[in-house]
Formats: C-alpha cells, sequence, structure tokens
C-alpha cells in the first residue's frame, strides 16, 4: 500500500477508531490525544498506520489489566 492509499479522511478515521468525527476532530485542535495526522491541501487525512500504532499503544487487555 501506497502512503497516499495508506491516507483515510477523519470519518473513516473516526469510524476506525470507534469515535465520533467531533471527538476525534476535538483531539486533534487540543491536542489531548497525539495521534498524528497530514495536511493535504486544506484537508486533513490520517495514516492507517499511525491509527494502528496508536490502537496498539493504548489498548490494554481486561484480563490482565495491560
Amino acid at each position: 500500500m501506497t502512503e497516499q492509499q495508506n491516507l483515510i479522511t477523519p470519518v473513516q478515521a473516526a469510524e476506525y477508531l470507534g469515535v465520533s468525527v467531533r471527538t476525534l476532530n476535538k483531539w486533534r485542535s487540543d491536542g489531548s490525544v497525539k495521534i498524528p495526522f497530514k495536511r493535504v491541501g486544506r484537508a486533513c487525512r490520517y495514516s492507517v498506520t499511525e491509527l494502528d500504532s496508536y490502537l496498539s499503544q493504548n489498548s490494554f487487555n481486561s484480563m490482565t489489566g495491560n
């Protein structure tokens, strides 16, 4: 998958993460959650690879608490 194909819209990223677009926009604007994004012209795009990295670093197993 090329870098361009790896980029998704905020709507797709929010769905991928299981949050609302409004929440994702808030995280981006206030910096409370550090998910890297790219500007393509005036559009904001997220890398699926970066989203996967965020999920793996911020997920835990409820059985072990990790």
